[in-house]
């Protein structure tokens, strides 16, 4: 679902991309918001951790595309923090981290500058 919803981000105008990719945020903090709330062993929590880890690989392999317009340094800062992301979400996956709060935080602030 995500990877047909991305792909056809990338065939909208420039606008119609942000905006898909703005829900596509919106839905990640959604379910990790949900996930606070229901605890380590809910359901929801699993969705949450594999929607973003998802939708973060999508992101970076559209980060570094050559045909990627950002510049590169912040495509460079965007691949980091994507990098920490999939590491910290994959660490929650397996019961090794609990730092949903972290993944929230970012992926709100990342969120914002979709604008």
């Amino acid at each position: 679902m995500i990877m047909l919803r991305y792909a056809e981000i990338e065939e909208d105008s420039p606008a119609d991309a942000r905006e898909r990719e703005r829900e596509l945020f919106d839905q990640s903090i959604e379910l990790l918001t949900k996930a606070l709330q229901e605890g380590p062993n809910s359901f929801v929590r699993i969705e949450a951790i594999h929607f973003t880890i998802r939708l973060w690989t999508m992101l970076l392999e559209d980060l570094a595309s050559n045909d990627n317009a950002l510049p590169k340094e912040l495509r460079a800062s965007l691949i980091s923090i994507g990098i920490w992301i999939l590491r910290e979400a994959d660490a929650i996956r397996k019961g090794d981290s609990d730092n949903i709060d972290g993944l929230l935080d970012i992926t709100k602030i990342i969120r914002g500058g979709v604008e």
